[in-house]
């Protein structure tokens, strides 16, 4: 992997977007669509609010999840509630949204429709990943249940229960992450890059986000 560190947060926020636009852009020259992988939260927040006013062909790009917890949209938990606010709006409007929830009771429900609906965006074109301060990155969460299919299988998606998180969740898997042209992990603090340093030598069951490092960008900011 490959650390890039950063004077201040917002500096690489901006850079990251213009890298992340810069990537988007190769991808559409071939004449096909290009696909997008994104995680919830707030840290990337500052990205999506510069990624959405770059002025390129939205039309053509598919905008996705890295996983979802499985509420409805309207929900103040919904990743996507996140998403349409911040990063489908300006020139980014015109992007097509490819959605990990579909309403139904548990994820398994409508996993293969969804499963299929992704599917025909791969390989992605770019992934931005986060990480958590137990090195999970998207669902993949250590202690899950379906930690080792999520890691090692070959799902498209997999529906993950973990201990501390209130509901299921739905998630890209390793396979698919591993397979994007163009992967990006954004952190900041000294807790975080400590806990990246530190999954380098790890198992994916003890730090899943090991599994992705392996050609992985590593964007790091101290604040």
């Amino acid at each position: 992997m490959d650390i890039i560190e950063y004077a201040d947060a917002e500096m690489m926020m901006m850079d990251l977007a213009n890298r992340l636009a810069g990537e988007l852009r190769q991808a559409l020259t071939g004449g096909g669509r290009a696909s997008l992988a994104v995680p919830g939260g707030t840290t990337p927040g500052p990205v999506f609010d510069s990624l959405c006013a770059v002025d390129m062909d939205w039309g053509r790009v598919d905008v996705m999840l890295t996983d979802e917890r499985w509420v409805p949209e309207e929900s103040e938990r919904s990743n996507t509630r996140l998403l349409r606010q911040r990063l489908l709006v300006n020139h980014a409007a015109r992007a097509s949204y490819v959605p990990l929830y579909a309403s139904a009771d548990a994820p398994e429900e409508r996993l293969d429709g969804l499963s299929q609906t992704v599917a025909a965006t791969l390989p992605l074109s770019v992934v931005l990943l986060g990480m958590g301060a137990d090195m999970h990155t998207a669902s993949i969460f250590p202690g899950a249940d379906r930690l080792a299919e999520a890691l090692h299988g070959d799902a498209v998606l997999v529906a993950m229960r973990a201990p501390g998180a209130p509901e299921p969740r739905i998630t890209l898997s390793a396979k698919v992450l591993r397979g994007a042209i163009s992967r990006h992990i954004v952190i900041t603090g000294a807790a975080k890059r400590k806990a990246i340093e530190a999954a380098r030598h790890l198992s994916p069951e003890e730090a899943p986000v090991a599994a992705v490092l392996k050609g992985s960008i590593i964007h790091w900011a101290e604040s």
